[in-house]
């Protein structure tokens, strides 16, 4: 096993294709390409300047590892790579990129970062940017925080838990996406979706969760959300009122109440979709 212990590495592709090595306490300062075409690599407390720092490799493994903000569209069809206790401040991190795991990652520009990419797993990860994970399926998510917009578009197969989301136009063109016990924050969530599950979550959406198929909440609190499931198949069990509903195609809505239900389109048929109402129970103190 070849040992690289606190160096300063410059120039392009400075390890270039570097197989079976420990990197330790050293700093990529510039030049491209680092550890381009790289297998079966440990680092740890290492420091990446410069931009593309791991493409092309396979089985990586990092702990307390930074990505400067200068270290752009850093890791790219990368395949088996574990990430624990670091931070990358580049955007563009990951795409085209297959089995990766990350624990405890702050991503601080997180912008267009996950795109086309497979079989993630998240723990602990906060991030902040627009466009994260386009395109991206296999995905499981736990313990999240996310602030951008347009997240998810595109999205299959994903379960995400104990998540808090700021992000307008969530969840758009997305399939098989199922949310427990989550916030989530930004107008028109979940547009042009197919089977989506949303389970103990809060919702506050600007004409949310409209043209969905198959949609269903389960014991969800929905507040400021008005023009909410048009065009959508759902079946919804909300424990708050709605403030307005607009031209469901079907299903079940049960909710503490409805404000205003919309019904102005002449080939809606409201009978298809099953209104049950309780009044609200009002402590005064």
């Amino acid at each position: 096993m070849n040992q690289v212990n606190q160096q300063l590495l410059t120039g392009e592709r400075a390890l270039f294709k570097e197989k079976e090595a420990n990197v330790t306490n050293s700093v990529f300062q510039n030049g491209e390409s680092p550890l381009k075409e790289s297998a079966d690599i440990y680092l740890e407390n290492d420091i990446f300047r410069w931009k593309y720092p791991i493409w092309y490799s396979d089985r990586v493994k990092a702990e307390n590892i930074t990505l400067t903000d200068t270290a752009r569209s850093g890791i790219w069809y990368t395949h088996y790579l574990q990430i624990f206790n670091s931070i990358m401040q580049a955007p563009k991190t990951f795409r085209r990129a297959t089995n990766i795991v990350l624990d405890n990652v702050q991503l601080s520009n997180a912008q267009e970062t996950f795109w086309n990419c497979q079989d993630l797993e998240l723990k602990q990860v906060t991030a902040t940017g627009d466009y994260f994970a386009m395109n991206s399926k296999n995905i499981q998510i736990n313990d999240f925080s996310l602030v951008g917009n347009y997240s998810f578009d595109g999205c299959s197969n994903v379960e995400i838990r104990n998540a808090k989301m700021i992000s307008k136009d969530a969840l758009w063109n997305c399939e098989n996406v199922t949310i427990y016990d989550s916030t989530i924050i930004g107008e028109y969530l979940g547009w042009n979706s197919t089977n989506i599950t949303l389970v103990n979550c809060f919702i506050e959406s600007e004409q949310g969760m409209c043209y969905m198929e198959n949609l269903h909440m389960d014991n969800c609190t929905v507040i400021n959300t008005d023009l909410a499931f048009e065009y959508s198949t759902v079946k919804a069990t909300i424990n708050s009122t709605i403030d307005s509903v607009k031209n469901p195609i079907s299903g079940e809505i049960q909710s503490l109440g409805i404000d205003e239900l919309i019904f102005d389109d002449e080939e809606i048929q409201p009978e298809q979709t099953k209104m049950v109402t309780q009044e609200r129970n009002e402590h005064v103190l």
